[in-house]
């Protein structure tokens, strides 16, 4: 018989289904640890949390967050509130002894993450951050063939999260516009910098530009609110195994609805990978014949873990909520002392802390390093 483990969502939003999605789709792919159990959902009113109950399949519905980290029935807090309310739920969660995932970022700043990850690995919590496109078999492939030596000595990278969310100008001030953590580079920027560290190892150095191209927008209220986060984030990059490169974070890119993209340029090949085909690798060796060159497809298939779970058939293709099931299950192996934990507040607090090196760096118009 599997241990129960009983979750505690904080909020029901896009993400917070997601979440739900994720630890369902586990369950049934993964020979996980423990047997989940959807035990409460907390949201902003009753309604929302009733309403959200009713759907996503809990047992109890509360307006009042705190009771579910009160409650001794729970064993792991998942939040998917908005970014600054992260610290305070997460802090509660571990003073309370209870694992704790939560939604990226981690926290506005780099010292508020600081101090939940120290939290954390003082009690001896199990964290996750959900950065979950980290997850895809084809990351774990490039990954693979960069570390293995096929690309050669790396050169180049070019990383890229591209979306177009915020593109009207008439569209709403909202939490990601706060000046604290808030942006583009933050809010999407930060998967291209997980990215680029998955693939390459530890970011040296930056030189940042951070640009806000709608300077005012609508604060619900018939008026308007100026806005100081950038609305496009860049940066050079220096790695430490000497390649150089750059990242972009953008949500006014107009007609992108996904573009997680990166390329790799080594003296044996390249590699190039775009999330709106996140089924697909393509890559580029310097070994084959000439008039034979040319980037080939390495399309996604049960040769690929976990991909075989899903779907016994190659290019039958895996979906967002697919690479959340893969995040849920690693993390539940990591809180049952299986494995370590896949990308923890540790984790989050490094790429919280590349963020504001960035943002520094463009305030200050030259190159920092990373600390």
């Amino acid at each position: 018989m599997k241990k129960t483990l009983r979750l505690g969502l904080i909020g029901s939003g896009f993400m917070g289904k997601t979440h739900v999605f994720g630890f369902a789709a586990a369950a049934r792919v993964f020979d996980l640890p423990y047997e989940v159990e959807l035990t409460a959902i907390a949201d902003v009113t009753m309604a929302q949390a009733e309403a959200a109950r009713a759907a996503l399949g809990f047992q109890r519905a509360t307006d009042d967050w705190r009771s579910l980290v009160a409650d001794p029935e729970i064993d792991l807090i998942d939040i998917t509130a908005p970014n600054a309310l992260h610290k305070e739920m997460a802090l509660a969660a571990i003073a309370a002894g209870k694992h704790v995932y939560c939604e990226k970022p981690l926290a506005p700043l780099s010292t508020d993450a600081r101090e939940m990850a120290e939290a954390a690995e003082k009690a001896g919590i199990k964290t996750q951050v959900g950065f979950n496109y980290l997850c895809n078999p084809m990351l774990a492939l490039a990954r693979e063939m960069i570390a293995g030596g096929e690309l050669g000595e790396i050169r180049g990278y070019r990383g890229l999260h591209a979306e177009d969310y915020m593109a009207d100008a008439g569209a709403p001030f909202t939490f990601r516009h706060d000046p604290a953590g808030g942006g583009a580079l933050a809010d999407i920027g930060s998967h291209a910098l997980a990215t680029a560290e998955y693939l390459l190892g530890p970011i040296t150095r930056v030189m940042g530009d951070c640009v806000t191209m709608i300077p005012q927008r609508p604060d619900g209220r018939g008026g308007t609110r100026p806005v100081e986060t950038d609305d496009v984030g860049r940066a050079f990059l220096r790695f430490a195994n000497g390649a150089s490169g750059s990242v972009e974070g953008n949500w006014i890119a107009t007609g992108r609805k996904m573009q997680h993209d990166f390329e790799v340029y080594g003296t044996k090949g390249a590699l190039a990978f775009s999330q709106e085909r996140f089924n697909e690798l393509h890559f580029y060796s310097t070994a084959d014949a000439k008039g034979r060159q040319g980037f080939r497809r390495i399309e996604a298939g049960p040769d690929h873990v976990p991909y075989g779970r899903f779907c016994v058939a190659p290019g039958h293709q895996l979906g967002f909520n697919d690479l959340k099931a893969i995040e849920v299950a690693g993390y539940l192996e990591a809180i049952a002392g299986l494995r370590p934990e896949p990308f923890n507040f540790r984790a989050g607090l490094r790429i919280q802390t590349l963020v504001e090196t960035i943002q520094k760096s463009a305030r200050a118009g030259s190159w920092l390093a990373v600390d």
